[in-house]
C-alpha cells in the first residue's frame, strides 16, 4: 500500500517579517490538513532566513529570527551565507542555542579544530509510520574567499555529496537534497547524481513555480523573501520507493490577512529600533546629508572612516550607500542601521601605480553609468550606485593623469587604497581582481567601521 509525503518548504526569508503571520498561519494549517488526510508532513527552511538589515535582526543577531522559526517547529533548517557570513563565528555558534528545530549541514566545518560545528546534523533520517527512512542532506554555498575569514572552512557539495552516499548506503530510501546553492548547481546534482529524489533549492532565490523534472529528479524553490511557500507531494510505494513527485507553490500575498497582523509586523520593527536606539555611539556637531550623484560631506566622512580602518591613505566609496542624513547631537546604532544597512565589508587593495592609475581610470570611464546605475545585490540594500568620490586621488580627465596625495602616481611604487568588498563582485573594475592583492577585513560591517569612527572622534565624554 502506498503513502503519501508532504513536504512545506520556505528559503531566503531575509528577515521579511511583514509575511510572517500569513507564513506562519499557512504552514501550521497545511500541515495539519495533510497530516489529518493521512500523510506525513515534513517542514523544512533552507537558510537565509536571517538578515540584519531588518533592526530586530540586528539588535538580536538573529536569536529574535529563531524565535519566529520555533513557532513553526520546523524539522530541519539549513544555513544560508547570511546566517554563516553575516553573523560572527561566535554569534553562529549561539544563534540556535534555544532552537526547537534541527539544523542540518554537512559542509561547513572549523578552521581551527576541523570539527563540524555542534549547533549541527551532518544529516538526518526521518522514518515514517509505513517505516520509510528518509534522509535529509543539506549544503551551503562554499564561499572559499570569505568563510575561512570568519574561522569557518566550506567544502564543495561536489567533493562531500559522493562520501555522503558512501557512507549512508543501505541506509535510506528516499533522499532528499536541502540546497542553499543555488539553481545552477541544483542542475548540476540532479545530471550527476539522479539517486537524489528531491533536491530543493535556495540562495539564488529562483522560483520553480511547480518544479522542473530534471533527470528524474525533483528540483523545486520558492523564490525570495517569503513571497512564495512551497509544497512537494510525493507518493511512496511499497518498496518504499518515490513513485510520484510533484511541487507547487502558493503566492503569500493571496492568503487572508488577519486584523492583528499590521500591528504585530510594527511590533517587531518597533521592538528592532528601540532596542538599537538605546545604543548612543557618539555625539556629532552638525548634521551631514548624503547627496547620491555629486560630492558630500557625508560620503567623505565615510571615506575617513574606512582608510581610518583599513591603514590607508588612500579611498574609494560611492554615494549611493547613504541612505539617510547623520544627524547631529546623540548617534545611536539605529542610526547607523538606518543610513548603511548593507552587508558590506572594508578590503584593502595593494596595487602598483601602474594599476591604481588603471584602476583609477575603469573608475572614471564608469561615473557616468554608476552614477544612477541601479544596482540590486552583492551587499548592496541602496538604491542606485552613485557618485564616486575618492580620498587622496585627484583624476585629471583632460591628459588623463593621476595624483596621488599632492604628486603625480609613481607608476613603478606599490600603493593601499581602502574600498569595499561589493566592488569585488561587480564587474566594472576587473583591475582590482587582475591586479590587486586582496585583503578582505572581515570583522566588521561598514556601519560598525563608521560608527566606531564616530565615537573616536566625537566621543561621549
Amino acid at each position: 500500500m502506498s503513502e503519501r509525503v508532504t513536504i512545506l518548504h520556505t528559503n531566503d526569508l531575509h528577515s521579511h517579517f511583514e509575511r510572517w503571520p500569513r507564513i506562519r498561519r499557512y504552514l501550521l494549517a497545511q500541515r495539519a490538513n495533510q497530516q489529518a488526510a493521512g500523510a506525513t508532513v515534513l517542514t523544512l527552511d533552507l537558510g537565509d532566513a536571517v538578515d540584519r538589515a531588518h533592526p530586530l535582526s540586528e539588535a538580536t543577531r538573529g536569536q529574535a529570527n529563531v524565535q519566529l522559526l520555533n513557532q513553526i517547529g520546523y524539522d530541519a533548517v539549513t544555513v544560508g551565507n547570511n546566517e554563516g557570513l553575516g553573523l560572527t563565528k561566535t554569534e553562529l555558534n549561539q544563534l540556535y542555542q534555544h532552537a526547537n528545530f534541527d539544523v542540518v549541514l554537512d559542509n561547513l566545518t572549523d578552521v581551527k579544530t576541523g570539527a563540524q560545528p555542534d549547533w549541527a546534523l551532518p544529516a538526518k533520517t526521518v522514518t515514517t509510520p509505513a517505516g520509510t527512512r528518509i534522509l535529509l542532506l543539506a549544503f551551503t554555498a562554499p564561499f572559499t574567499l570569505t568563510y575561512p575569514l570568519a574561522g569557518w572552512t566550506p567544502t564543495s557539495v561536489k567533493e562531500r555529496l559522493p562520501q555522503l552516499l558512501q557512507h549512508y548506503k543501505g541506509q535510506y530510501d528516499v533522499l532528499i537534497v536541502m540546497s542553499h546553492l543555488g539553481i545552477n548547481v541544483d542542475r548540476w546534482l540532479a545530471k550527476h547524481y539522479p539517486v537524489i529524489d528531491v533536491i530543493i533549492g535556495s540562495h539564488t532565490h529562483h522560483l520553480l513555480v511547480n518544479g522542473e523534472n530534471d533527470h528524474g529528479v525533483l528540483v523545486a524553490a520558492a523564490g525570495k523573501f517569503g513571497e512564495h511557500i512551497g509544497q512537494i507531494n510525493l507518493t511512496i510505494g511499497d518498496q518504499h520507493h518515490v513513485t510520484t513527485a510533484q511541487a507547487q507553490t502558493v503566492t503569500t500575498d493571496t492568503l487572508p490577512e488577519e486584523a492583528t497582523d499590521p500591528a504585530e509586523i510594527q511590533r517587531w520593527q518597533a521592538e528592532g529600533e528601540q532596542l538599537l536606539a538605546q545604543q548612543v555611539v557618539a555625539r556629532v556637531p552638525k548634521q551631514l546629508t548624503p547627496h547620491w550623484h555629486h560630492r558630500s560631506e557625508l560620503t567623505a566622512l565615510g571615506l575617513r572612516a574606512i582608510t581610518d580602518y583599513a591603514g590607508t591613505e588612500l579611498g574609494m566609496l560611492n554615494g549611493g550607500l547613504f541612505m539617510r542624513d547623520l544627524p547631529k547631537g546623540p548617534v545611536n546604532l539605529n542610526d547607523l542601521h538606518t543610513m548603511l544597512p548593507h552587508a558590506m565589508h572594508v578590503i584593502r587593495v595593494t596595487l602598483s601605480g601602474q594599476d591604481l592609475w588603471r584602476l583609477v581610470y575603469e573608475m572614471e570611464l564608469a561615473r557616468p553609468f554608476l552614477n544612477k546605475f541601479q544596482l540590486h545585490g552583492m551587499g548592496f540594500r541602496g538604491q542606485v550606485f552613485g557618485y564616486i568620490q575618492y580620498q587622496g586621488l585627484v583624476w585629471d580627465a583632460t591628459d588623463k593623469t593621476l595624483t596621488v596625495l599632492g604628486q603625480p602616481v609613481d607608476k613603478q611604487g606599490t600603493y593601499q587604497i581602502a574600498l569595499l568588498d561589493h566592488h569585488l563582485f561587480m564587474p566594472f573594475f576587473p583591475t582590482l581582481t587582475i591586479g590587486g592583492q586582496t585583503d578582505i577585513l572581515f570583522s566588521a560591517f561598514l556601519r560598525t567601521v563608521v560608527g566606531d569612527y564616530l565615537a573616536k572622534k566625537w566621543p561621549l565624554s
